[in-house]
Protein backbone atom coordinates (compact mmCIF):
# COMPACT_ATOMS: atom_id res chain seq x y z
CA UNK A 1 0.00 0.00 0.00
CA UNK A 2 3.17 2.08 0.95
CA UNK A 3 4.59 1.56 -2.71
CA UNK A 4 1.38 2.75 -4.28
CA UNK A 5 0.53 5.61 -2.50
CA UNK A 6 4.49 7.11 -3.38
CA UNK A 7 3.17 7.12 -7.11
CA UNK A 8 0.11 8.07 -7.16
CA UNK A 9 0.32 10.93 -4.79
CA UNK A 10 2.02 12.99 -7.32
CA UNK A 11 -0.53 12.63 -10.21
CA UNK A 12 -2.73 14.29 -7.73
CA UNK A 13 -1.25 17.96 -8.68
CA UNK A 14 -1.62 16.72 -12.82
CA UNK A 15 -5.13 15.69 -12.22
CA UNK A 16 -5.79 19.45 -11.39
CA UNK A 17 -5.52 20.36 -14.78
CA UNK A 18 -7.82 18.20 -15.95
CA UNK A 19 -10.86 18.91 -13.48
CA UNK A 20 -13.22 21.06 -14.57
CA UNK A 21 -13.86 23.86 -12.40
CA UNK A 22 -14.99 26.59 -14.68
CA UNK A 23 -11.68 29.34 -15.72
CA UNK A 24 -9.59 27.35 -13.33
CA UNK A 25 -9.37 24.51 -15.36
CA UNK A 26 -6.59 26.49 -17.71
CA UNK A 27 -3.88 25.92 -14.18
CA UNK A 28 -1.63 23.70 -16.61
CA UNK A 29 1.05 21.74 -14.52
CA UNK A 30 4.25 21.35 -16.27
CA UNK A 31 6.22 17.80 -15.38
CA UNK A 32 9.16 18.53 -13.22
CA UNK A 33 12.83 19.01 -13.89
CA UNK A 34 13.79 15.33 -14.22
CA UNK A 35 16.12 15.06 -10.89
CA UNK A 36 13.46 15.90 -8.76
CA UNK A 37 11.56 12.94 -6.94
CA UNK A 38 9.01 12.01 -5.01
CA UNK A 39 10.31 11.30 -1.81
CA UNK A 40 13.97 11.89 -2.62
CA UNK A 41 15.89 11.60 0.79
CA UNK A 42 13.77 8.47 1.20
CA UNK A 43 14.13 6.61 -2.26
CA UNK A 44 17.86 7.40 -2.20
CA UNK A 45 18.45 6.46 1.55
CA UNK A 46 20.04 9.51 1.95
CA UNK A 47 17.97 10.80 4.87
CA UNK A 48 14.89 8.73 5.08
CA UNK A 49 13.20 10.37 8.01
CA UNK A 50 13.85 13.93 6.37
CA UNK A 51 10.01 14.88 5.75
CA UNK A 52 8.74 13.63 9.44
CA UNK A 53 11.75 15.59 11.23
CA UNK A 54 10.89 18.61 9.12
CA UNK A 55 6.56 18.37 9.44
CA UNK A 56 7.62 17.47 13.50
CA UNK A 57 9.54 21.01 13.75
CA UNK A 58 6.92 23.00 11.93
CA UNK A 59 4.27 21.73 13.89
CA UNK A 60 6.61 23.10 17.31
CA UNK A 61 6.57 26.43 15.07
CA UNK A 62 2.92 26.54 14.22
CA UNK A 63 1.78 25.31 18.26
CA UNK A 64 3.94 28.90 19.61
CA UNK A 65 3.27 31.02 16.88
CA UNK A 66 0.84 30.84 13.74
CA UNK A 67 2.37 33.50 11.82
CA UNK A 68 4.94 31.14 10.61
CA UNK A 69 2.76 29.96 7.35
CA UNK A 70 2.49 33.80 6.43
CA UNK A 71 6.34 33.83 6.85
CA UNK A 72 7.46 30.28 5.07
CA UNK A 73 4.77 31.18 2.11
CA UNK A 74 6.37 34.94 1.52
CA UNK A 75 9.81 33.62 1.88
CA UNK A 76 9.16 30.96 -0.18
CA UNK A 77 7.57 33.27 -3.18
CA UNK A 78 10.37 35.62 -2.51
CA UNK A 79 13.05 33.40 -3.02
CA UNK A 80 11.43 31.03 -6.63
CA UNK A 81 10.83 34.69 -8.13
CA UNK A 82 13.88 36.12 -7.93
CA UNK A 83 16.71 33.49 -9.83
CA UNK A 84 14.83 30.38 -8.63
CA UNK A 85 13.96 27.87 -6.30
CA UNK A 86 17.87 27.75 -5.00
CA UNK A 87 17.47 29.35 -1.45
CA UNK A 88 19.64 32.14 -2.28
CA UNK A 89 17.10 34.21 0.12
CA UNK A 90 18.66 32.59 3.38
CA UNK A 91 22.19 33.71 2.70
CA UNK A 92 23.34 36.40 4.84
CA UNK A 93 26.94 36.73 3.02
CA UNK A 94 28.26 38.69 0.32
CA UNK A 95 28.21 42.16 0.35
CA UNK A 96 24.52 42.62 -1.22
CA UNK A 97 22.48 39.55 0.10
CA UNK A 98 18.74 39.17 -1.63
CA UNK A 99 17.50 39.19 1.95
CA UNK A 100 18.57 42.86 2.39
CA UNK A 101 17.21 44.17 -0.32
CA UNK A 102 14.17 47.28 0.65
CA UNK A 103 11.28 44.59 -1.29
CA UNK A 104 12.00 42.16 1.07
CA UNK A 105 11.84 44.14 4.40
CA UNK A 106 9.89 42.76 6.84
CA UNK A 107 10.78 38.91 5.79
CA UNK A 108 10.38 36.37 8.66
CA UNK A 109 11.06 32.70 8.93
CA UNK A 110 14.64 32.54 8.94
CA UNK A 111 14.83 31.60 12.56
CA UNK A 112 12.64 28.14 11.56
CA UNK A 113 14.63 26.98 8.83
CA UNK A 114 17.79 27.31 10.60
CA UNK A 115 16.72 25.24 13.44
CA UNK A 116 14.97 22.53 11.19
CA UNK A 117 18.61 22.43 8.91
CA UNK A 118 20.34 21.83 12.86
CA UNK A 119 17.99 19.13 13.55
CA UNK A 120 18.78 17.27 9.79
CA UNK A 121 21.93 17.88 10.29
CA UNK A 122 22.37 16.60 13.41
CA UNK A 123 20.53 13.36 12.19
CA UNK A 124 21.77 13.31 8.12
CA UNK A 125 25.03 15.61 7.59
CA UNK A 126 25.20 17.41 4.17
CA UNK A 127 22.77 15.68 2.64
CA UNK A 128 19.29 17.22 2.93
CA UNK A 129 19.40 20.78 1.04
CA UNK A 130 17.78 24.51 2.31
CA UNK A 131 16.06 24.68 -0.71
CA UNK A 132 14.09 21.33 -0.03
CA UNK A 133 13.48 22.38 3.53
CA UNK A 134 12.41 25.57 2.99
CA UNK A 135 9.14 24.08 0.18
CA UNK A 136 8.79 20.79 2.93
CA UNK A 137 8.39 22.85 5.75
CA UNK A 138 5.74 25.99 3.71
CA UNK A 139 3.77 22.88 2.43
CA UNK A 140 3.48 21.61 6.04
CA UNK A 141 2.66 25.21 7.55
CA UNK A 142 0.04 25.69 4.64
CA UNK A 143 -1.64 22.47 5.80
CA UNK A 144 -1.69 22.82 9.59
CA UNK A 145 -3.13 26.51 8.98
CA UNK A 146 -6.05 25.05 7.01
CA UNK A 147 -4.69 24.45 3.25
CA UNK A 148 -4.00 21.63 1.23
CA UNK A 149 -1.09 19.24 1.82
CA UNK A 150 0.00 19.42 -1.74
CA UNK A 151 3.00 17.74 -3.39
CA UNK A 152 7.15 18.70 -2.75
CA UNK A 153 9.39 16.70 -4.66
CA UNK A 154 12.50 17.21 -3.59
CA UNK A 155 16.29 16.89 -4.73
CA UNK A 156 16.99 20.46 -5.15
CA UNK A 157 20.41 22.25 -4.50
CA UNK A 158 21.36 25.55 -3.06
CA UNK A 159 22.80 28.21 -5.05
CA UNK A 160 26.28 29.34 -3.34
CA UNK A 161 25.48 33.20 -4.29
CA UNK A 162 22.93 35.75 -3.05
CA UNK A 163 22.57 39.34 -4.55
CA UNK A 164 20.00 42.39 -4.01
CA UNK A 165 20.45 43.74 -6.98
CA UNK A 166 18.78 40.41 -8.83
CA UNK A 167 15.68 41.27 -6.49
CA UNK A 168 13.03 42.95 -9.04
CA UNK A 169 9.66 41.95 -7.21
CA UNK A 170 6.53 43.50 -8.19
CA UNK A 171 5.70 46.22 -5.99
CA UNK A 172 1.80 46.56 -4.44
CA UNK A 173 0.40 49.18 -6.40
CA UNK A 174 1.53 47.44 -9.77
CA UNK A 175 -0.84 47.31 -12.49
CA UNK A 176 -2.61 44.21 -13.46
CA UNK A 177 -1.01 43.82 -16.77
CA UNK A 178 2.46 44.17 -15.60
CA UNK A 179 1.86 41.67 -12.92
CA UNK A 180 0.70 39.24 -15.39
CA UNK A 181 3.43 39.74 -17.61
CA UNK A 182 5.75 39.55 -14.04
CA UNK A 183 3.89 36.05 -13.73
CA UNK A 184 4.17 34.84 -17.17
CA UNK A 185 8.35 35.35 -17.09
CA UNK A 186 8.49 32.77 -14.45
CA UNK A 187 6.38 30.02 -15.86
CA UNK A 188 2.92 31.30 -14.59
CA UNK A 189 -0.19 31.70 -15.96
CA UNK A 190 -3.44 34.34 -15.41
CA UNK A 191 -4.98 31.23 -12.93
CA UNK A 192 -1.70 30.63 -11.27
CA UNK A 193 -1.19 34.22 -10.37
CA UNK A 194 -5.13 34.75 -9.15
CA UNK A 195 -4.31 31.33 -7.27
CA UNK A 196 -0.76 32.47 -5.36
CA UNK A 197 -2.62 36.00 -4.34
CA UNK A 198 -4.46 34.15 -2.43
CA UNK A 199 -1.81 33.56 -0.02
CA UNK A 200 -3.17 37.01 1.37
CA UNK A 201 -5.78 35.42 2.94
CA UNK A 202 -3.29 35.37 6.14
CA UNK A 203 -0.64 37.39 7.00
CA UNK A 204 -0.11 41.30 6.94
CA UNK A 205 2.05 43.99 5.33
CA UNK A 206 3.18 47.38 5.93
CA UNK A 207 1.16 50.45 6.16
CA UNK A 208 3.72 52.30 3.73
CA UNK A 209 2.90 49.66 1.12
CA UNK A 210 -1.19 51.08 1.18
CA UNK A 211 -0.74 54.64 1.98
CA UNK A 212 -1.08 56.00 -1.46
CA UNK A 213 -4.41 54.19 -1.65
CA UNK A 214 -5.40 55.84 1.67
CA UNK A 215 -4.50 59.12 1.01
CA UNK A 216 -2.99 59.91 -2.56
CA UNK A 217 -4.49 57.20 -4.99
CA UNK A 218 -1.96 57.97 -8.22
CA UNK A 219 -1.11 60.98 -7.29
CA UNK A 220 -4.88 62.37 -7.26
CA UNK A 221 -4.85 63.09 -3.00
CA UNK A 222 -7.74 61.36 -2.89
CA UNK A 223 -8.02 57.45 -1.79
CA UNK A 224 -8.19 54.86 -4.20
CA UNK A 225 -12.21 55.41 -5.64
CA UNK A 226 -12.30 50.96 -5.58
CA UNK A 227 -11.92 51.13 -1.81
CA UNK A 228 -15.35 50.59 0.15
CA UNK A 229 -15.28 53.77 2.18
CA UNK A 230 -15.37 51.04 5.63
CA UNK A 231 -11.90 49.68 5.23
CA UNK A 232 -10.76 53.02 4.28
CA UNK A 233 -12.36 54.37 7.47
CA UNK A 234 -10.06 51.28 9.75
CA UNK A 235 -7.32 51.46 7.85
CA UNK A 236 -6.43 55.50 8.17
CA UNK A 237 -7.09 54.63 12.02
CA UNK A 238 -4.42 52.30 11.70
CA UNK A 239 -2.08 54.03 9.18
CA UNK A 240 -2.53 57.77 9.32
CA UNK A 241 -0.21 59.60 7.27
CA UNK A 242 3.50 58.97 7.58
CA UNK A 243 6.57 60.98 7.61
CA UNK A 244 9.93 60.24 7.33
CA UNK A 245 11.63 58.79 10.38
CA UNK A 246 8.18 57.81 11.77
CA UNK A 247 7.21 53.71 12.50
CA UNK A 248 5.75 52.16 10.10
CA UNK A 249 3.08 49.73 11.74
CA UNK A 250 1.97 46.62 10.55
CA UNK A 251 -2.07 45.83 9.47
CA UNK A 252 -3.74 42.38 8.35
CA UNK A 253 -4.17 41.70 4.64
CA UNK A 254 -7.24 39.87 5.85
CA UNK A 255 -9.02 41.04 8.54
CA UNK A 256 -11.50 38.38 9.02
CA UNK A 257 -8.33 35.88 9.41
CA UNK A 258 -6.56 38.45 11.52
CA UNK A 259 -4.14 36.52 14.08
CA UNK A 260 -5.71 33.04 13.88
CA UNK A 261 -3.82 32.69 10.39
CA UNK A 262 -6.88 30.23 8.98
CA UNK A 263 -6.38 29.16 5.22
CA UNK A 264 -9.77 30.15 3.49
CA UNK A 265 -11.14 31.72 0.40
CA UNK A 266 -12.57 34.68 2.34
CA UNK A 267 -9.61 36.65 0.54
CA UNK A 268 -11.88 36.33 -2.46
CA UNK A 269 -14.78 37.21 -1.02
CA UNK A 270 -13.37 40.40 -0.20
CA UNK A 271 -12.31 41.27 -3.14
CA UNK A 272 -15.74 40.94 -4.80
CA UNK A 273 -17.05 43.45 -1.96
CA UNK A 274 -14.22 45.96 -2.78
CA UNK A 275 -12.10 45.24 0.40
CA UNK A 276 -9.17 44.21 -0.41
CA UNK A 277 -6.04 45.94 1.59
CA UNK A 278 -3.31 45.80 -1.10
CA UNK A 279 -4.06 47.65 -4.40
CA UNK A 280 -2.62 45.07 -6.46
CA UNK A 281 -5.54 42.46 -5.03
CA UNK A 282 -8.15 44.87 -5.69
CA UNK A 283 -7.23 44.57 -9.44
CA UNK A 284 -8.31 41.51 -10.00
CA UNK A 285 -11.70 42.14 -10.05
CA UNK A 286 -11.12 44.62 -12.94
CA UNK A 287 -9.25 41.72 -15.67
CA UNK A 288 -12.21 39.87 -17.28
CA UNK A 289 -10.25 36.56 -16.52
CA UNK A 290 -9.17 37.45 -12.71
CA UNK A 291 -12.57 38.36 -11.98
CA UNK A 292 -14.43 35.24 -13.17
CA UNK A 293 -11.50 33.32 -11.37
CA UNK A 294 -11.98 35.27 -8.39
CA UNK A 295 -15.77 34.85 -8.27
CA UNK A 296 -15.18 31.29 -8.65
CA UNK A 297 -12.93 30.81 -5.87
CA UNK A 298 -15.11 33.23 -3.72
CA UNK A 299 -17.95 30.40 -4.30
CA UNK A 300 -15.92 27.77 -2.47
CA UNK A 301 -12.87 26.57 -0.62
CA UNK A 302 -12.23 23.26 -2.81
CA UNK A 303 -11.51 25.31 -5.94
CA UNK A 304 -9.13 27.31 -4.59
CA UNK A 305 -7.83 24.55 -2.50
CA UNK A 306 -6.94 22.36 -5.51
CA UNK A 307 -5.93 25.28 -7.52
CA UNK A 308 -3.25 26.62 -4.67
CA UNK A 309 -1.90 23.41 -4.88
CA UNK A 310 -1.03 22.85 -8.72
CA UNK A 311 0.21 26.56 -8.47
CA UNK A 312 2.40 25.99 -6.00
CA UNK A 313 3.95 22.48 -7.45
CA UNK A 314 4.41 24.17 -10.50
CA UNK A 315 6.04 27.33 -8.96
CA UNK A 316 8.18 25.21 -6.65
CA UNK A 317 9.91 23.71 -10.40
CA UNK A 318 11.01 27.28 -10.89
CA UNK A 319 15.05 27.27 -12.00
CA UNK A 320 15.76 24.72 -9.70
CA UNK A 321 19.44 23.65 -9.15
CA UNK A 322 19.76 19.66 -9.42
CA UNK A 323 22.48 16.96 -9.59
CA UNK A 324 25.48 18.53 -10.24
CA UNK A 325 24.07 22.18 -9.84
CA UNK A 326 24.95 23.86 -6.56
CA UNK A 327 25.43 22.66 -3.59
CA UNK A 328 24.05 21.12 0.09
CA UNK A 329 24.89 24.03 2.33
CA UNK A 330 25.68 22.57 6.31
CA UNK A 331 24.37 25.90 7.51
CA UNK A 332 21.73 27.51 5.37
CA UNK A 333 22.77 31.32 5.63
CA UNK A 334 26.35 30.70 4.07
CA UNK A 335 28.00 28.91 1.28
CA UNK A 336 30.16 26.20 1.91
CA UNK A 337 33.59 27.04 2.23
Amino acid sequence: MERSMRVAFPLVVFAVASVCYGMADSAVVRPPPTNLKWHYYKITNTCRDAEEYVRHQVKLFWDSDRSITAKLLRLVYTDCFVTGCDASILLDEGPNPEKKAEQNRGLGGFVAIDKIKYVLESRCPGKVSCADILHLATRDAVHLAGGPSYPVLTGRKDSSTSDAASVDLPSPSISLQKLLEYFRSRNLNEVHMTTLLGAHTLGRTHCSYIVDRLYNYTGSGKPDPSMSATLLESLRKLCPPRKKGQPDPLVYLNPESVSNYNFTESYYRRILSNDAVLGVDQQLLYGGNTKQITEEFAAGFEDFRKNFAAAMYQMGNFKVLTGNQGEIRINCRYANK
